[in-house]
């Protein structure tokens, strides 16, 4: 985060926006009453709910961790009007810039329940940077946006040291960004999170449908749970109808861990096990799991001619999963095109090259596994088989 918004130093007009200031040429029409002594002091920007003080000392909270994400192409210090980045060109013949946007969903709610918000920043990096390495680009920076119904500084630096932290496990700088407060349209303790980034990727390395042929191999690489997707539906059936609560310890989930521990654990971040496994072997294409699920988003990355096998029997799914879909009654298609059911990335590799490819990811700490196949078909996702229990 760079700035506070508006923090410039117009008045305050009589409608509540911005006065001008009185140059020549630009009188201001008289108000009576406006020069009597004795009036009513005078209105505030603190007075209407924003604290451009609270705001500058969550951004000097921040600096120090912003700092730990800077890359040798990042230009200038943090505080300025927009954030500069020399691009390497030498490093490419036709480089290709690629950019996504995402936020962290109603996630957001559980954090504010619990007062934790250091872990969200990671997610929403996540959402981030993992679909842009899906075509193959290499994660640059990254500009955050959070809108707060009031700055507290320790949250926001909070807040803000998560998004430093996923963008040093990315290798991408946190460029700039901004912090808004919006008194009456957020409540003082709601906050809402978004982000943009910026990557490279060499024209002819670009991943992506056109590559994926007929004998290709499926690999998985499992989630580190629900991630940031369905989560309005996880409130709903666990907090609302189900009537769980967040500090409710969970014995399926082990070692004495609550509800709510649970349901913040970070999002995994896959942008470095994906950019070194495609330096190692021939990857086709990345799919990353998030809102549709593995049907809606491995479907996106088939071309017309091939259908994608994937088999449920090769892998159990978390246990958060199956309590969301026992205590909503959901049905399988449901669940599977709400939630990622444990996987968060998959890769297309060439058959010969899956064994190093599962070797490679294994040797990096990822638990990645065969789960289909590419075969001839019409671009469609078969889900074939039934996810181990116990």
């Amino acid at each position: 985060m760079t700035h506070v918004t508006e923090r410039g130093n117009a008045d305050v007009g009589p409608d509540g926006g911005a006065a001008s200031r009185a140059e020549p040429g630009n009188r201001q029409p008289w108000v009576a009453g406006a020069s009597r002594t004795g009036r009513k002091r005078a209105s505030t920007y603190a007075d209407a709910g924003v604290s451009i003080d609270a705001g500058d000392r969550a951004v000097e909270l921040l600096k120090s961790k912003v700092r730990l994400t800077t890359r040798p192409e990042v230009m200038g210090d943090i505080g300025g009007f927009a954030g500069l980045f020399r691009l390497d060109t030498k490093k490419y013949r036709n480089p290709i810039l690629s950019a996504s946007t995402d936020g962290v969903g109603t996630k957001l709610v559980i954090a504010q329940q619990l007062d934790i918000h250091d872990t969200v920043g990671i997610d929403l990096v996540a959402m981030v940077v993992d679909d842009l390495v899906a075509c193959g680009a290499e994660p640059l920076f990254l500009l955050d946006y959070i809108a707060c119904g009031e700055v507290v500084p320790d949250k926001i630096a909070e807040i803000g040291a998560g998004i430093a932290d996923g963008c040093r496990y990315a290798g991408c700088a946190l460029l700039g960004g901004e912090t808004a407060e919006h008194p009456g349209v957020l409540r003082p303790d709601e906050y809402d999170v978004s982000a943009t980034g910026v990557g490279v990727v060499e024209e002819s390395e670009i991943l992506g449908r056109d590559r994926v042929e007929v004998g290709d191999v499926v690999i998985a690489m499992r989630s580190s749970g629900l991630h940031s997707n369905g989560y309005s539906l996880v409130r709903h059936v666990l907090l609302g109808a189900g009537r769980m609560r967040l500090d409710t310890v969970v014995d399926d989930f082990g070692r004495q861990r609550t509800l709510g521990e649970e349901l913040l654990t970070p999002t995994k971040i896959y942008a470095q096990d994906c950019l070194k496994l495609i330096e190692e072997c021939e990857v086709r294409a990345l799919a990353h799991v998030t809102g549709g699920g593995i049907p809606g988003n491995l479907v996106r990355i088939l071309p017309e001619h091939v259908d994608a096998v994937v088999n449920r029997s090769t892998w159990k799914p978390q246990s958060i999963f199956d309590l969301v879909q026992a205590k909503g009654r959901i049905e399988d298609p449901e669940m599977e095109s709400t939630f990622n059911m444990g996987i968060g990335m998959f890769a297309i590799v060439s058959a010969e090259d899956a064994d190093r490819a599962l070797a490679f990811l294994a040797g990096r700490g990822l638990d990645a596994w065969q789960a289909g196949e590419i075969i001839e078909g019409s671009g469609a996702v078969q889900m074939i088989g039934q996810h181990t229990r116990g």
